[in-house]
């Protein structure tokens, strides 16, 4: 699991700077993104580093991940009224909005079966 935290890390690292240059260098909060990528990728590698942490680490990035839901599902939701005929007043936000919340549900699911196959091979 720390694998796919340190991907999805350097995915929304990837996100937030493509965002920030791509809008025209203007709004920092296209650097969200890039602020949660560093996080999980920072959860990633402490979770490399010790077992003793590992548990706790992941289970921080999880919660981070249902945070990054929480901040960026109403770009998913004005994605999909873009889909319906909706016209978008911030295009570049919401799209960046909508694949950070794609990301950090692929990796919410990854994570709860990971957890589920960890539980199991425990019993």
């Amino acid at each position: 699991m720390s694998k796919y935290s340190k991907i999805l890390g350097i995915a929304l690292i990837v996100l937030g700077l493509a965002s920030f240059l791509g809008t025209g260098a203007e709004h920092f909060t296209a650097f969200i993104p890039a602020l949660f990528g560093l996080i999980f990728f920072a959860l990633g590698f402490v979770a490399d580093k010790s077992e003793d942490i590992r548990k706790h680490s992941m289970h921080a990035a999880m919660l981070l991940a249902i945070i990054g839901i929480a901040g960026s599902f109403g770009g998913l939701m004005s994605l999909f009224g873009a889909i319906g005929g909706e016209t978008l007043e911030r295009p570049a936000a919401a799209y960046s909005q909508a694949l950070m919340a794609i990301l950090c549900i692929v990796f919410l699911v990854l994570g709860v079966r990971s957890f589920i196959k960890a539980r199991g091979e425990m019993a």
